[in-house]
């Protein structure tokens, strides 16, 4: 089914719209939800969350890519649940992540910074805006998706050694374009 089409049946509240979500979509917002939280049954209860919480919002929001909307609400339904168990539990997956990006991307400001975290964020999409596309998804499949270095390595071909020097000189490069805007890390 058509993205627009389950869109409109959000829209007419017609419960179609979770089981079409689900079938499309429910594949892509499970593994990105595994990948932060590393437990099956707290994915599929993010990604049940998500299916609630894109009932809830549209209307009156109207998306244009469901996809990247869908796997927005997932992803910080599992942020969040990360860190509601980080006191309990350490695992890799988000901590992991932040770690390999602290050296390049300032941490998360105060709601008196919010004006200068919109001008980290369309620092960091004009420096992915030049990215070569391979690069681009390489860089969101890790630090957005947060896929595993080792099953990104296995599904391109390359060891993981290969993979990290790679993401390496992209959070660098990152770090050098971030600071040639003014940001300070």
């Amino acid at each position: 089914m058509e993205d627009t089409a389950i869109v409109t049946l959000y829209w007419q509240r017609d419960p179609e719209a979770i089981q079409a979500s689900d079938e499309k979509y429910g594949p892509l917002c499970r593994s990105v939800s595994f990948n932060i939280l590393r437990s099956r049954e707290d994915a599929d209860e993010c990604v049940n969350d998500t299916w609630h919480r894109a009932w809830d919002t549209m209307p009156p929001q109207k998306p244009g890519s469901l996809r990247a909307y869908l796997c927005r609400i997932v992803r910080n339904l599992s942020i969040d649940r990360w860190r509601a168990g980080r006191s309990q539990k350490r695992g890799e997956g988000l901590e992991a992540l932040t770690l390999e990006l602290e050296d390049c991307v300032p941490a998360v400001p105060s709601a008196e910074e919010q004006w200068e975290t919109r001008e980290i964020a369309a620092a960091v999409e004009r420096w992915l805006a030049e990215l070569s596309d391979g690069d681009r998804a390489l860089f969101l499949r890790r630090y957005w998706y947060a896929e595993a270095v080792k099953d990104l390595a296995g599904q391109l071909g390359w060891s993981p050694n290969r993979l990290s020097q790679r993401l390496r000189r992209l959070r660098l490069d990152l770090r050098q374009a971030l600071e040639q805007e003014g940001v300070i890390l």
